[in-house]
């Protein structure tokens, strides 16, 4: 016979408890993006590193007037003897593109260094396909190393999906530097924090599926450990040598 038990807990406050750790959970997650948030917007880069060591190609990502120039111009200053201009779109040629662009055209090389050295791409149509069509074009011209140009806010996803689709292939990043995203208020432009939050996301997503894959891949066997993994120089930690001394059975103590 079963045993009837009287609760004394008033249901509304029951609902009210759950709603209360409701609250609470959304703030942390809310919490947890926006510190993700403002780490990512903190590694968003805001200098060329490194703008004169020479490298097989350039490799433009198709996205702004601002990419294709430094790319032209990095062309005719002799930094890499060719360039990719990676993602553009069906049936556009060359002098379409030149013609799209916005800003300083003086920086475009002469029409010898165009019909020799600027390849375009037709392949890609995201940021995935931007690194799977110049992991092609790479074995096909047997380059080494590239230098990667992109905007500054796209740069830490580009890097991300290159490293993964070119092992072994040295990358060097050349942010451009948009003037649409260059405002020191730009934490109050709707404008600017709707572009940054959707590269944010986007990079988030592109991390995870990277160590998920990645990570299966190399734990099964598959694969080697991914270059693009952050590398943790773990200091060599060794057991100490305790030396316990001698032990013997005292003298004043009767042997049993």
């Amino acid at each position: 016979m079963g045993v009837n038990r009287i609760n004394f807990r008033d249901p509304q406050a029951q609902r009210e408890g759950l709603g209360r750790k409701l609250v609470h959970l959304l703030l942390l997650a809310a919490f947890l993006w926006l510190v993700g948030f403002l780490g990512f917007i903190g590694f968003i880069p805001r200098v060329v590193t490194d703008g004169e060591t020479k490298t097989d190609a350039i490799v433009v990502l198709t996205g702004g007037g601002d990419r294709l120039a430094e790319g032209f111009r990095l062309l005719d200053a002799g930094v890499s003897p060719r360039m990719l201009i990676t993602g553009v779109a069906q049936g556009v040629s060359l002098q379409q593109v030149i013609a799209g662009m916005s800003s300083d055209k003086s920086v475009i090389p002469s029409a010898e260094n165009l019909a020799c050295c600027v390849t375009l791409g037709y392949e890609a149509g995201n940021t995935v396909g931007n690194a799977v069509e110049t992991a092609q074009w790479v074995r096909d011209n047997k380059v080494s190393s590239v230098r990667l140009v992109t905007a500054n806010y796209h740069m830490k996803r580009s890097q991300l999906e290159f490293h993964r689709a070119l092992p072994g292939i040295a990358i060097i990043p050349h942010p451009v530097f948009p003037k649409e995203v260059q405002d020191n208020w730009w934490f109050v432009k709707p404008r600017i924090l709707i572009l940054l939050g959707g590269e944010y996301h986007k990079f988030v997503g592109a991390w995870g599926r990277a160590v998920i894959q990645d990570g299966v891949r190399w734990l099964s066997g598959v694969g080697e450990r991914p270059d693009w993994w952050p590398q943790i120089d773990w200091p060599d930690i060794s057991w100490p040598d305790l030396h316990l001394p001698d032990w013997k059975w005292p003298d004043w103590l009767p042997k049993p």
